[in-house]
C-alpha cells in the first residue's frame, strides 16, 4: 500500500490530470490516471504540484534584524555593509539563533525547503558561523541549509580574513565564498577570486562570490572568477552572484563575456528585490535597473536562478521569505513578460536553483524525494501572477505545512452569492 497518493494534478512541465504516487518518503511513481490503495489519497483538483523551492542565495545571519542598531536611512548597499558592522559586535548567538529559526519557519510555510545562506567570517569570533551551524543541525529534518563562508569585509581586506574563511571551512561551512568588489584595489579583488577558487579545488568545494555587485562597469571580476573556473577544472561548480555591474557594461565587451561564462560553466544568481532597490542610487534620472543580464545570460546557456538575498535586515526591511514574490518581480525587472519568459522565472527559484545547490533527489519523477508544494493555481504563470496560496507543503512524503485556500466571498447587489479566487472566474 502506498504512503500518499496525489490524484489530477497538473505539473511544471505541462502534464495534467496526473497522479504522483510517494512510498518511504520517495516518488515511486507519475502517471496519468493511477488508481491505487494508499494510506493518504488527496485530490489535486487539477492545482499544480511543483517540487519545493530553493533560494540559492540569503543571509540568515542578519535576517530580521532591521532596525538594529538603526535603520538604513539612505537604502544603499554601503551603508547597509556599515550598519552590518555595527550591528555585529552587539550579536549574541542566541538572538541570531533564535531569528534565523523564526525566518526558516516563514520559509516551510512558503514551501521553502532548501536555501544556500552566506555566514559572515570577517569576525573571528565567528559567532555567526557557529551559530548557523547550529541552526543548520536543528532544521535539518524539515530544511535543507547549505552555508557559505563569506568574508564580508573582504578576504584580503580583513586582517587574518583567509584563515578565518578556512576555520570556518573546517567547523563545516560548505561553500567558499568572496566579494571581489570590495577590496581595496581591482588588482586585490582578481587576487582574491584566484586565492578563493584555489582554496575550493584544494578542499573539494563549491564556490559561490559576490561578483560585482555594483553600478560600475569597469567591475569585471565575474571575468576573472569563469577563467579560474575552468582554469582549475571546477565548471558546474562555481557561481557568481549578483553581477549587476553586467547592467552598465559596454553591449560589445558583454558580447565577449557571456559566452566565456558559459564555456566555464559558471552560474549566476540575481536577486531582484534587492538589486532594484540597491543599485542606481547614485543615479538622477533616467535610473537604472541595476539587475544583471537575466534574458542574455539565459540565451547565452548560462544557468541562472533568482535568491532572495535579505529579509528584514540593513538592507531591506522588506520580504517573507516568498519566492514567488522573487520570481514575480525578477520577471517584470527583465521584461521577461512572454509565457516562456515567465515560466523560465519560475523555473529560476526551483530547479535552476537545484542546480546551483548540487540538491540530490530533486524533481518530479520516480526516485526523487517526495518533496513538493501543492500551489493554489493551475500552472507557473498563474502561480506567479497571484503569488499562490500553499496548500499544502511535503517533504519527504511528511506534510510539514497547510494553508488554507484564499477565496473571497462576494455579496454583490443583484447577483448571486459566490466565492472567487482570481484564477480568470468564479464558481458559484
Amino acid at each position: 500500500m502506498l504512503d500518499l497518493l496525489l490524484t489530477h494534478a497538473s505539473l511544471p512541465d505541462g502534464r495534467t490530470d496526473m497522479s504522483i504516487a510517494v512510498q518511504d518518503g520517495r516518488i515511486a511513481e507519475v502517471t496519468a490516471g493511477l488508481v491505487a490503495p494508499a494510506h493518504e489519497t488527496l485530490d489535486a483538483q487539477g492545482m499544480l504540484v511543483t517540487p519545493h523551492f530553493i533560494d540559492p542565495h540569503f543571509h540568515m545571519d542578519a535576517t530580521l534584524s532591521y532596525g538594529l542598531p538603526r535603520v538604513n536611512q539612505s537604502g544603499t548597499l554601503l551603508e547597509g555593509i556599515a550598519l552590518w558592522g555595527e550591528l555585529k559586535p552587539l550579536l549574541t548567538a542566541q538572538a541570531l539563533i533564535d531569528r534565523a529559526l523564526a525566518y526558516c519557519d516563514w520559509a516551510v510555510a512558503k514551501g521553502l525547503l532548501a536555501i544556500r545562506s552566506h555566514v559572515d567570517t570577517s569576525d573571528p569570533s565567528l559567532l555567526a558561523v557557529d551559530a548557523l551551524l547550529e541552526v543548520k543541525r536543528r532544521v535539518a529534518p524539515y530544511l535543507d541549509l547549505q552555508l557559505v563562508a563569506f568574508p564580508q569585509d573582504g578576504v584580503l581586506r580583513t586582517a587574518r580574513g583567509i584563515d578565518n574563511l578556512r576555520r570556518a571551512l573546517d567547523k563545516g561551512v560548505d561553500v567558499v565564498g568572496g566579494i571581489p568588489h570590495f577590496e581595496r584595489t581591482m588588482a586585490d579583488g582578481a587576487a582574491s577570486v584566484k586565492l578563493l577558487c584555489e582554496l575550493a579545488a584544494e578542499r573539494g568545494k563549491l564556490v559561490d562570490m559576490h561578483c560585482d555587485e555594483s553600478d560600475d562597469p569597469h567591475s569585471r571580476h565575474i571575468e576573472t572568477l569563469a577563467f579560474e573556473a575552468q582554469r582549475l577544472g571546477l565548471q558546474g561548480r562555481v557561481t557568481g552572484s549578483h553581477c549587476t555591474s553586467m547592467h552598465s557594461m559596454d553591449n560589445y565587451y558583454v558580447s565577449k563575456l557571456l559566452p566565456l561564462i558559459a564555456e566555464a560553466g559558471v552560474s549566476v544568481i540575481a536577486n531582484p528585490l534587492i538589486n532594484i532597490t540597491l543599485q542606481g542610487r547614485h543615479d538622477t534620472y533616467p535610473k537604472r535597473r541595476g539587475m544583471t543580464r537575466v534574458p542574455d545570460l539565459m540565451a547565452a546557456g548560462v544557468n541562472v536562478a533568482f535568491g532572495h538575498d535579505c529579509v528584514m535586515d540593513p538592507w531591506y526591511g522588506m520580504g517573507s521569505g516568498d519566492m514567488l514574490e522573487v520570481a514575480h518581480m525578477g520577471l517584470h525587472v527583465a521584461q521577461m513578460t512572454s509565457q516562456a519568459g515567465i515560466r523560465q522565472c519560475f523555473d529560476a527559484v526551483t530547479t535552476h536553483a537545484a542546480k546551483i545547490f548540487h540538491l540530490p533527489g530533486y524533481g518530479l519523477e520516480a526516485g526523487c524525494d517526495a518533496s513538493f508544494v501543492l500551489l493554489q493555481a493551475r500552472d507557473p504563470v498563474e502561480a506567479i501572477r497571484l503569488r499562490a496560496t500553499r496548500l499544502k507543503v511535503y517533504r519527504k512524503g511528511r506534510l510539514l505545512a497547510e494553508t488554507p485556500e484564499a477565496t473571497a466571498a462576494l455579496h454583490l447587489a443583484g447577483r448571486p452569492a459566490a466565492t472567487a479566487f482570481m484564477s480568470g472566474g468564479s464558481t458559484p
